[in-house]
């Protein structure tokens, strides 16, 4: 039996279509009701859909008195506040396609952005790193909350296939990728409200993570809004131990981390909450004895889901379709996927890479700029998205590793090549080597081996990756080395590095 998967084709996506005003459809009908709550430790920030649908629309206008039009790209760089979304719905409901960017990237890394896509605009906060130098104008925080006061903007609607927003993610050449997406990529998102979420309009789902970070603006805004579910995020800095009572006094009915945030909160586990009806987890592998831990302090299951920024989450359990133990879970209801191998699909339990049918509303369009690099992902109809895995006859995916070196940074995939490329620019390092390795039991961190050529300090090659790569990119350990291994054509045997620093520790 080939393993392919096919869970039917998804309801085609309506034209015209816009994905702001699908995501606030429910605005008119739930006016009054709180779609946001932003938690702080003095109180609390809500917006009712009403006022959060004018706060979109006023933008939108005021976006275009700002001189934009269809297509124009408008590059988000906002940190953890109410801001983000709105901006990121204006932008769309206008046809602009914003770039929504973590707050945590350097000056450097955003210069790199703005030579890539253009933007005809920047919409910045307060100390958030944005190039010295811009070829286009830049929008204080305060003065995008001043557009809020314009009259409402139609939504623009036209073919769900127009691309629709730009998000980056590592490339395995080393440079992130601007992975380009439709507007349509949010109707995909229906197939996550059973397939993972089991997502009514009465619940209430807190998401532990920043607004800026994707599996935030899906998970934690966008699905509950286009759902008519009320959202919740707590602001930057409340720390892990503080989420359980946040969970029982806003009555959330699901809750949305990482397995990082779970092992955090877990340290001072959370009682039973009678609103709680299970907890959520994507960005990387679950660890069993986390799950284990959540159900026994809560007594409700975690549901786990797979996927990556081109693709989003197409995998999942859900709680009308448990995982079995050991797996990622199902394709979603609508989802067609296969593991493939050199001629095409390989047989159940065979191992493979995971493809993704082109065919998929939420597969993304293109890398922006990047022809050859978008062409190699694609094998006829399926979208390649680098991961090994074997399937059951029943569909069950199981996760074996990656087919090349990318590493994961809390859920954030980082390629090796661009912190390396960071490190050997270093006068005093001839060259180097990133790995992720684990140090410990469910725990990786990113290593950096490196040959130098002079003499070099820790402590130097720390500030200076530092002022060069967002932190979660960054090494936690720094190792010198006299080589680094290589194969016969020259290619850097990263795994061996790898391997032999595990080994080392497990000796130790």
């Amino acid at each position: 039996m080939d393993a392919i998967f096919d869970q039917g084709t998804p309801p085609p996506c309506p034209e015209p279509f816009n994905l702001a005003a699908y995501v606030l459809a429910h605005a008119g009908r739930l006016g009054d009701k709180t779609a946001l709550s932003v938690i702080a430790p003095d109180g609390t920030e809500s917006w009712s859909y009403g006022a959060l649908e004018s706060a979109v629309l006023g933008a939108a206008t005021g976006l275009k008195h700002q001189g934009l039009g269809p297509g124009d790209r408008l590059l988000m760089r906002l940190g953890n506040s109410v801001e983000f979304p709105i901006c990121y719905l204006a932008a769309l409901a206008a046809d602009l396609i914003p770039i929504p960017t973590s707050a945590l990237l350097t000056e450097d890394e955003v210069a790199r952005i703005v030579e890539d896509v253009s933007p005809a605009l920047i919409v910045a906060g307060d100390e958030i790193a944005v190039p010295a130098n811009t070829p286009c104008p830049i929008l204080s925080a305060g003065n995008f909350r001043a557009l809020y006061d314009f009259p409402p903007s139609a939504y623009v609607l036209g073919d769900p296939k127009r691309p629709g927003y730009i998000i980056y993610t590592s490339g395995t050449s080393g440079s992130p990728r601007a992975v380009t997406h439709a507007h349509r990529a949010i109707w995909a998102r229906r197939m996550m409200w059973d397939g993972w979420y089991g997502l009514t309009e009465d619940d209430r789902l807190l998401h532990a993570g920043s607004f800026n970070w994707t599996y935030t603006l899906g998970t934690g805004l966008l699905d509950p809004w286009s759902r008519g579910a009320t959202a919740l995020v707590p602001v930057s800095g409340v720390a892990p131990d503080r989420l359980g009572a946040l969970i029982e006094a806003h009555g959330a009915t699901m809750f949305a981390a990482s397995p990082g945030v779970y092992r955090q909160l877990l340290r001072t586990p959370p009682g039973r909450c009678p609103s709680l009806r299970h907890g959520l987890s994507a960005g990387e592998k679950l660890p069993d004895a986390t799950r284990d831990a959540w159900e026994m302090a809560t007594g409700t299951p975690i549901f786990e889901a797979f996927g990556m920024s081109e693709c989003s989450t197409f995998v999942s359990g859900s709680p009308g379709h448990p995982a079995p133990t050991g797996t990622l879970g199902f394709p979603q209801s609508g989802r067609r996927v296969a593991v493939l191998g050199e001629d095409g699909p390989v047989r159940c339990g065979k191992p493979g890479v995971l493809g993704v049918s082109r065919r998929d509303p939420g597969v993304m369009l293109f890398y922006w700029g990047a022809t050859a690099e978008t062409e190699a992902r694609f094998d006829g109809e399926w979208f390649l998205t680098g991961d090994l895995v074997s399937m059951a006859e029943d569909g069950a995916l199981t996760y074996l590793g990656r087919d090349d070196d990318m590493m994961n940074a809390g859920g954030i995939r980082v390629s090796p090549l661009e912190v390396e490329n960071v490190l050997n620019s270093h006068p005093n390092v001839a060259e180097s080597a990133a790995v992720e390795v684990s140090v410990k039991a469910h725990t990786t961190v990113i290593v950096a081996f490196y040959v130098p050529k002079g003499r070099v300090e820790h402590i130097h090659l720390e500030r200076y990756a530092a002022a060069r790569l967002a932190r979660y990119k960054c090494p936690r350990i720094y190792a010198e080395v006299d080589t680094l291994p290589k194969g016969l054509n020259g290619k850097l045997l990263r795994r061996r590095l790898r391997d032999s620093y595990e080994r080392t520790r497990d000796d130790g």
